[in-house]
């Protein structure tokens, strides 16, 4: 994360860097600038003797503005409106010099390219504004009392180019500002795009990790007790309880160690399918080895699951078994699955009593069914029942619904 953050701050991504690529802050463009200045310099000087004889020829002093605007351009990053003031205003003092025309309008293009694309682009148009008038009030009234002797007028065709390369210079540097400020948004949307996949991709596997291991854990709980009960008067009993344990908390290991896997080779096909409900004997024979007895009626034509929402039901059940060995006195649960045109519904519950003042409907295990059902457009309803039990309702739909899909989500291992 690090590396890429670099690369973001030193200018945007690889594939960008270029003429349009946002410039690196905090950065002074020396090179940029001193290559501007040689081409100034030497595209002058060939332009001087095309002039030579109808413009003052270059001295010290012509070399020196020649020198100033690309030297100004150097601050163009901090201080854009100066960049296109400073450059605009030497470009101005050049003219009225009389000096031979050439590229020192480069540096008032490179100017007010920056400032506009920097967000200053009042500051590159004013400064604009000021070089074109004062290249009429040179051009069409000072010129009598300004080098060289004899000077006319300049043509107003010559004016109007000017203004057009003006515009056309302010209209290229808009497009750059809105094509950098469209990469800003597209880059700001990715950044966040990635940050909501990994907040999900973290949600997913504390779901998972707390749904694999409150249960295994409380059935665990329940058989250690059982066996620290009996040791002495029925160590045979005691013997199967640890058996119980044994053979859960190997089964927890798997399933951990196969989500692991999982992390560690992103793309790679899991090895095992994800639990579904297929599982469901397996998992009433664990709730079994807890003291709880499960009883499992389907109601409907079964049909498959897609793989999301089929985890997603078995994880919604082995929740409902774990709150029931947990937090109830009931030694018996029933588990309905209702199979309808469009949802099947999930029917856990339980005739109490409670045996705590554990969550009732605000635990994780109940944040996490409430999680799984709405990310594949479902919900689940979880609370004590009037005749002192508990229910927890769960409605999946069988195709994607409209806050999520059915197909996918969550269908990777566990």
């Amino acid at each position: 994360m690090s590396d890429r953050t670099t690369t973001r701050h030193g200018g945007g991504p690889p594939w960008r860097r270029g003429p349009l690529a946002p410039p690196v802050p905090g950065r002074l463009p020396w090179a940029s600038s001193l290559v501007l200045a040689a081409v100034q310099l030497v595209g002058t000087h060939f332009a001087a003797v095309r002039q030579e004889g109808l413009r003052v020829p270059l001295d010290p002093f012509a070399l020196l503005l020649l020198v100033a605007g690309p030297a100004l351009l150097v601050w163009r990053r901090r201080r854009p409106g100066l960049a296109a003031f400073g450059t605009a205003a030497v470009a101005l003092v050049y003219l009225g010099a009389g000096y031979p025309y050439g590229p020192v309008f480069l540096s008032v293009v490179v100017g007010c390219f920056a400032a506009v694309t920097a967000g200053h682009r009042h500051a590159a148009q004013a400064a604009l504004a000021m070089l074109w008038t004062g290249h009429l009030l040179i051009g069409h009234w000072l010129y009598r009392w300004l080098p060289p002797t004899g000077d006319p007028p300049t043509d107003w065709g010559q004016d109007l180019f000017i203004a057009a390369w003006m515009v056309a210079a302010l209209a290229v540097s808009e497009l750059v500002r809105t094509r950098r400020e469209q990469w800003a948004r597209e880059e700001a949307e990715r950044e966040a795009a990635e940050r909501r996949r990994a907040g999900e991709e973290r949600l997913r596997i504390a779901r998972e990790l707390h749904d694999v291991l409150a249960h295994s854990i409380s059935v665990i709980n329940v058989q250690a007790g059982v066996g620290l009960a009996l040791l002495d008067s029925d160590p045979e009993q005691a013997r199967t309880a640890l058996t119980s344990i044994k053979t859960t908390s190997k089964e927890a290991l798997g399933e951990v160690r196969q989500m692991l896997e999982a992390l560690r080779a992103p793309g790679d096909a899991p090895r095992a399918p994800a639990p579904g409900l297929a599982r469901l004997p397996e998992l009433a024979d664990q709730a079994g080895r807890a003291g709880l007895r499960v009883e499992t009626v389907t109601e409907g034509a079964p049909v498959p699951l897609p793989p999301g929402a089929d985890l997603a039901a078995f994880r919604i059940v082995q929740e409902a078994l774990t709150n029931v060995v947990r937090h109830s006195g009931s030694r018996v649960a029933r588990v309905r699955l209702g199979y309808g045109a469009r949802e099947v519904e999930i029917r856990v519950d339980d005739d109490g009593p409670a045996t705590d003042t554990g969550p009732a409907g605000g635990g994780n295990g109940l944040v996490g069914m409430r999680e799984r059902a709405a990310a594949l457009g479902g919900t689940v309803e979880a609370g004590p029942r009037g005749d002192g039990g508990f229910r927890v309702l769960a409605r999946l739909p069988l195709r994607p619904g409209r806050h999520g899909t059915t197909d996918g989500a969550d269908g990777g291992t566990p």
